[in-house]
């Protein structure tokens, strides 16, 4: 019997599903959810809007959308990997044409009742089509040089259509998940190796370039890189964002100045206090202890994902699993190095706690194709 035909006979019905869903996770997703929440209400002034409510709403939609993700079985989701990813590189493709604008970028695709970002929805995507590229591919053919040129070609088309909206932090968490599945599929570490050097090698010739008449990149581009090495140098200009972060965050101290009372964020000179320098707000509230906890929080969610994929005797479904972890920690470790200083500014959202509402959807789906391998591992 091929491991098919027995995963289709083995497939749990009914009840069965639901006692076989990965509860701890989806509490602790809940939980992580409900710190955004009341962050959301707190840097509204104590009001459920315009935040926290909606918030609510589409976390309440996306715990739905991830039990009925969960409910399908993963062979679907296998089989149907390569169509969901021209699906998603086609909605790329559309954004270049009839996108919506906003803050001077072409993201979105207005559907009436929401706006979607197809570059979120492509984070996922890109998961689920590298997992079953690997799965279908024998381990001896993974290292083999046209075999790794298959792989890269799916990861470098939507980072090209997402560098062109621009979204620089997008991109960057693309070509990273990307990475991070053919490192995890067992592609040989001499590929890495070579990327690395050739990433140094870049960034060596770029600062090199500064003044001379081969100069790579524009004298405002410049100015970006030496606000990021020193926020100081323009402190109210490009360096003042992170300039007021990290005053925000120093003022917490070990326990905060407590909920609901933070001065940076209250008057307003924190920006975008409410989605990617959301953070900043909880450890000028809560201190190092809430911005501890909240880190603790999404450790046992990374723990629970590795957890389930180590026990899935299915390639494809350890390989979904952790590439969905994968994608996890790159939000919020990209994010917190973001407001701390130690990495630049690309607009990452924080995962369930910044308010938005695609990236939020899309990582319950997420998390729904991870409780799906869970449901419908062989037991």
């Amino acid at each position: 019997m091929s491991y098919l035909e027995y995963s289709v006979k083995a497939t749990p019905t009914g009840l069965r599903k639901v006692l076989y869903l990965n509860w701890p996770l989806a509490i602790l997703l809940t939980a992580v959810a409900g710190v955004g929440f009341l962050m959301l209400y707190s840097v509204a002034g104590g009001s459920f809007s315009p935040w926290a409510e909606p918030q609510m709403k589409r976390y309440a939609l996306g715990f739905v959308m991830m039990l009925i993700v969960a409910m399908i079985p993963i062979w679907f989701w296998r089989n149907m990997s390569m169509l969901i990813y021209a699906v998603s590189l086609a909605m790329l493709v559309l954004v270049e044409f009839f996108g919506t604008v906003g803050m001077g970028a072409q993201r979105w695709i207005d559907l009436g009742f929401m706006r979607l970002q197809p570059s979120e929805l492509m984070k996922i995507t890109l998961v689920i089509v590298l997992a079953a590229y690997y799965d279908w591919l024998p381990m001896n053919r993974v290292s083999r040089p046209l075999w790794v040129l298959a792989p890269v070609t799916l990861v470098l088309m939507p980072v090209w259509l997402v560098l062109r909206q621009p979204d620089l932090g997008t991109s960057i968490l693309l070509i990273a998940a990307g990475g991070l599945m053919m490192f995890l599929a067992g592609v040989h570490w001499a590929y890495f190796v070579a990327v690395i050097a050739l990433s140094i090698g870049l960034v060596t010739a770029v600062l090199q370039s500064r003044g001379t008449d081969w100069q790579l990149l524009a004298d405002y581009q410049f100015r970006r890189i030496d606000t990021f090495l020193d926020p100081s140098t323009d402190p109210l200009g490009a360096g003042y964002h992170i300039t007021q972060s990290k005053i925000a965050l120093g003022s917490g101290g070990w326990t905060g100045r407590g909920y609901m009372q933070g001065t940076q964020s209250r008057l307003n000179f924190l920006p975008e206090k409410h989605t990617d320098f959301i953070f900043t707000t909880l450890a000028e509230e809560l201190g190092f202890i809430g911005g501890i906890s909240l880190l603790g929080l999404y450790t046992l969610v990374l723990v629970f994902c590795i957890a389930s994929a180590l026990k899935n005797r299915d390639r494809f479904s350890s390989l979904l699993t952790l590439g969905v972890a994968s994608t996890f920690f790159l939000f919020f470790a990209v994010n917190m190095s973001m407001v701390m200083g130690l990495a630049p500014v690309v607009g990452v959202p924080l995962p369930l706690v910044s308010y938005g509402g695609s990236a939020m959807l899309v990582l319950m789906i997420g998390f729904g194709l991870v409780q799906s391998a869970h449901i419908h591992k062989p037991r």
